[in-house]
C-alpha cells in the first residue's frame, strides 16, 4: 500500500517538473539586468530632470533606467505597488534615508542611500511620480 503511494507521488513530481519544463520551453529567462517593465517617459520639468540625474547616479543601478526595475537587481518603481496611495512620498524618504526590508519583491533588502539629502530625495520623488503618472499610476 505504501509503495503505491510512493509511485503515485513520484509520478506527480515527474508530471509537475515535466510540465514546467514544457511551459518554459522556448521562453528565455530574462537577462540579468534587463528592465522589468516598459516605461513611457513624459516631458520633464526642471525639478523632474534634476531628479532624473540624481536617480541615475544613486538609484538606477538597482531600480533601472527610468525606474523600470532590473532583473536580478531591484524592483520597478513605475508599478502599481508604488502608487501614492500605497507608498506615500514619506515612504520614499524613509527608504532612501534608512533602507527598507524586502516586503513586496525578492530582491533582498534595500540599503540606505549614503549621502543623499532631503532636497535630492524630493527631486527623485518628483521624477518617479511624473513617470508613474505618465504610465497610468496615480
Amino acid at each position: 500500500m505504501k509503495r503505491s503511494y510512493l509511485v503515485v507521488a513520484a509520478g506527480l513530481v515527474v508530471v509537475v517538473i515535466g510540465g514546467r519544463m514544457f511551459l518554459s520551453a522556448g521562453q528565455p529567462d530574462p537577462a540579468e539586468g534587463a528592465p522589468i517593465v516598459s516605461v513611457s517617459v513624459p516631458h520633464l520639468g526642471e525639478t523632474e530632470n534634476q531628479g532624473r540625474m540624481i536617480f541615475d547616479a544613486n538609484c538606477a543601478a538597482c531600480h533601472g533606467d527610468n525606474a523600470a526595475g532590473r532583473e536580478g537587481a531591484g524592483p520597478p518603481l513605475v508599478h502599481i505597488i508604488y502608487e501614492p496611495g500605497h507608498h506615500s512620498d514619506a515612504s520614499f524618504f524613509i527608504a532612501a534615508k534608512n533602507g527598507v526590508r524586502a516586503h513586496h519583491w525578492r530582491f533582498g533588502d534595500m540599503p540606505p542611500v549614503d549621502g543623499i539629502s532631503d532636497e535630492e530625495i524630493a527631486k527623485v520623488i518628483a521624477y518617479v511620480r511624473a513617470l508613474q503618472r505618465e504610465n497610468g499610476i496615480r
